[in-house]
């Protein structure tokens, strides 16, 4: 584990009542594909990011009732049930917060960002895979 890698579990908030985990233990059960299940994983996961989620689930309400179709819905819960799949646990959220790092600074034509880059996907993938494999 590197340090950065460290540094980020270390600071990972634990569920409520609950000993520190080796990085690759799920910090919550893994939630229902709903609003509320999603809220309330996320809340104990990284509040900060609830608002970006309340405000893109009113984005895809909007864009649903606009457009007729329930496809903005069920891409918004496919998003966040990929989010908190890697944020629950904390080495994939650290591995994803570091390279998001990477392709935040690094030259778009270096390798480091390419490498990065293809991290992101395959980590959203695993994510995925996991959640349809349910």
């Amino acid at each position: 584990m590197t340090a950065a890698q460290r540094n980020a579990a270390a600071t990972t908030p634990t569920a409520p009542g609950s000993e520190p985990t080796d990085g690759r233990t799920p910090l919550v059960p893994r939630p229902d594909r709903t609003t509320a299940g999603l809220r309330s994983a996320l809340s104990r996961l990284a509040p900060h990011q609830l608002p970006d989620m309340e405000r893109q689930m009113e984005e895809a309400l909007n864009l649903a009732a606009r457009s007729g179709t329930l496809a903005p819905l069920t891409q918004f819960l496919d998003s966040w049930a990929v989010t908190v799949e890697i944020t629950r646990v904390p080495e994939t959220a650290a591995r994803l917060r570091e390279a998001e790092y990477t392709v935040r600074t690094a030259p778009g034509d270096a390798p480091a960002w390419r490498t990065a880059m293809n991290e992101i996907r395959d980590l959203r993938a695993a994510a995925w895979d996991a959640i349809a494999a349910r």
